[in-house]
């Protein structure tokens, strides 16, 4: 009897297991820039385009999704952040890559690409974040724009995270 209670056990143990290694994944991404309603379509673009449930709520700055796995869902935040998209993630098997190529320490000039920028609003934000960054003096940031020339004597890396910060994901052109 005790080697059937045993087997029994260790059967419900596997199952355990085997059900947390299928299980969904819930993520919400906190802190992102969401203003409109052109802000919620994107998002929900490069969730349909990964093919996860979700949405971005423009009332709480939020993109919440559901993945299959880790894997699918690590994904679907490289995809944001392609999209111009950054924030907090809640779980700590995934992360918002610092993939921006910014370097440390001061530069004269630097262009990044791919910020999220479909309005005035998203525009008014990301200039903001940018002039609180020490040196800088000028930026031609405009509302759907692709890249963004900063000028001064700034540090790069506190740029990004500047823009990181107010929710926008940018990378270095080269």
């Amino acid at each position: 009897m005790n080697g059937l209670k045993t087997s029994l056990a260790a059967l419900v143990f596997v199952g355990a297991i085997a059900g947390q290694a299928f299980a969904d994944v819930q993520v919400e991404l906190k802190k992102t820039h969401v203003c409109c309603g052109q802000c919620e379509k994107a998002v929900a673009k490069v969730l349909d385009a990964e093919e996860v449930k979700g949405a971005a709520s423009k009332t709480d700055g939020t993109v919440k999704f559901t993945a299959s796995d880790t894997k699918t869902a690590q994904k679907v935040l490289d995809s944001l952040a392609a999209a111009g998209f950054h924030g907090v993630v809640d779980n700590q098997d995934l992360t918002v890559k610092d993939d921006s190529g910014a370097k440390e320490g001061k530069v004269t000039s630097l262009t990044l690409k791919g910020v999220h920028n479909c309005c005035g609003q998203c525009n008014n934000t990301i200039k903001k974040a940018i002039k609180s960054v020490e040196g800088v003096e000028s930026e031609d940031a405009k509302a759907n724009a692709e890249t963004i020339t900063v000028k001064g004597n700034f540090d790069g890396k506190a740029l990004v995270k500047a823009l990181n910060d107010a929710g926008f994901h940018a990378t270095v052109e080269k």
